[in-house]
């Protein structure tokens, strides 16, 4: 084949790849788009529930005064994508901005699915964390490293866990002991009933004031849905000994 040939050989080969570089261009966009879709689809909705509803047998954990105004649970799994990212990128600012300042009291519901293999493992981690009052650090770091323990890269959760138990400061051998026996299993099992009960169909899930919402939220979302509820309270804004006050003034 002459040079010529050759040449007008290469151009025809090249023009040729542009549409296919062009479509997996186009592809990765809307596989991207997609997948924030996928994180953040129903957050702009909620349903009505009764928030006078007790806990049953549910045992969640606690973080912010448990007389906030606004209370708020969260009903998730530590191996669920959505899950990670609110609480990596939400989160820290919902602590800071709303429970921090008292607006809100935020409690944690595992809600185990039955399709993430390592899910039970990680809740009685981060309970077994909790029996030496390290429960929200070490909930931190299991979302933080779920590519590390989770069901697509082992088979074998409890040594990564140990690693993250240990980063964490933990007395590792207490810790050990009470992973190994599934302590906490009974808790965890109280838990997903709740989250059952209440007919929680995806993680992660919130119930703000009298508003179910599902889907990971961005803290502007989160933040209208505690603003919303904050107007309905009773009383709203003002701390219960104050409205409690108000309501013998008459």
């Amino acid at each position: 084949m002459g040079k010529a040939a050759r040449q007008g050989k290469g151009k025809k080969q090249r023009a040729n790849a542009k549409p296919f570089i062009g479509i997996v261009i186009v592809v990765a966009i809307v596989g991207s788009a997609a997948l924030g879709y996928a994180v953040t689809r129903n957050s702009a909705t909620a349903t009505t529930v009764d928030a006078s509803i007790p806990a049953g047998q549910a045992e969640g954990y606690l973080m912010g005064k448990p007389d906030a105004p606004v209370q708020v649970s969260e009903f998730a799994d530590f191996e669920c994508p959505a899950c990670g990212v609110f609480a990596t990128l939400t989160e820290p600012d919902v602590r800071s901005r709303l429970v921090e300042t008292g607006t809100i009291a935020y409690r944690f519901y595992d809600f185990p699915l039955p399709m993430h293999k390592n899910t039970w493992a990680a809740s009685n981690a981060a309970a077994c964390a909790s029996d030496q009052g390290k429960f929200w650090e070490m909930h931190d770091l299991i979302f933080a490293a779920q590519d590390r323990w989770n069901g697509e890269a082992t088979s074998n959760p409890k040594k990564p866990l140990t690693a993250l138990a240990r980063q964490l400061g933990l007395d590792v051998k207490a810790w050990e002991s009470c992973f190994d026996s599934k302590k906490h299993y009974g808790r965890i099992k109280g838990n997903q009933a709740e989250a059952e009960r209440r007919m929680v169909q995806q993680t992660p899930t919130f119930i703000i004031g009298n508003k179910m919402l599902a889907g990971s939220l961005s803290f502007d979302q989160f933040k209208a849905w505690v603003d919303s509820a904050l107007k309905a309270a009773p009383q709203a804004g003002a701390k219960p000994a104050e409205a409690a006050k108000k309501g013998t003034d008459k």
